[in-house]
């Protein structure tokens, strides 16, 4: 529901404003599928809340009748938690570079897509998880082979030492760099450490490319070079 509900709203959006500067561009959302595997750890360890929080005792209810995993979350209450696996494949990807070939704006993967397993039949099934949405953004640019893999966030650029006295910027970065600061546990794990996973799993993918961090508002001045964190091999 959530990918098609944003999928509509910037599909849209974008439409309006390119017709507004007499631009032709026709753009097209595509509700994805993206395969995980169901032997994935992530299927063991529940961690991702999802929906409405409630009371203990409505939540166990729940949990009795529909066997949900429920965690307390800090202090609001109690939601339900499922899997956040890792994305193996898009079930889209042909239609998709069909679509790109043809010189339709694609929008895609919208939410991290929506999970699915193969089935012993061979069939396809939804399942209850979440798939991190830069992994799935990661997964699609290197099945691509995109030039670059851009992700915004709330900060103009990725920083060492983040919030402390010594903080630094980081401009340009190399994997092999990056590495070491993940490794040193240089960034947070519900924030900037996805991010970063996803942009070396990108470059794994595609050694030749590039890939960017910064906030939308710097975007244009990023893809000048700039401003931002890019990332090469």
């Amino acid at each position: 529901m959530s990918q098609g509900y944003i999928g509509y709203h910037l599909q849209q959006s974008l439409l309006n404003e390119m017709r507004k500067e007499g631009i032709q561009q026709d753009v097209a959302t595509i509700v994805t599928q993206i395969e995980v595997d169901p032997k994935d750890s992530a299927f063991q360890n529940l961690t991702k809340p999802i929906g409405s929080f409630y009371d203990k005792e409505t939540s166990e209810q729940i949990a009795a009748e529909k066997g949900y995993t429920f965690v307390e979350d800090a202090g609001r209450g109690y939601r339900r938690v499922v899997a956040s696996p890792q994305p193996v494949d898009i079930l889209e990807l042909t239609s998709i570079k069909t679509l790109i070939e043809s010189g339709t704006l694609v929008i895609a993967g919208g939410g991290g897509g929506v999970p699915v397993i193969k089935n012993t039949e061979g069939s396809y099934q939804g399942v209850a998880a979440v798939i991190d949405k830069d992994q799935s953004s990661a997964l699609l640019a290197g099945k691509l082979e995109a030039d670059q893999l851009i992700i915004l966030t709330a900060v103009e650029h990725v920083y060492i030492h983040y919030g402390k006295e010594n903080q630094e910027k980081l401009t340009q970065v190399q994997t092999r760099d990056l590495i070491e600061y993940v490794k040193h546990g240089e960034f947070a794990k519900g924030s900037m450490l996805p991010k970063i996973i996803a942009c070396l799993s990108f470059l794994d993918h595609n050694p030749n490319g590039k890939a960017i961090i910064t906030s939308l508002d710097s975007l244009e001045k990023a893809l000048d070079g700039a401003t931002g964190t890019h990332i090469t091999k």
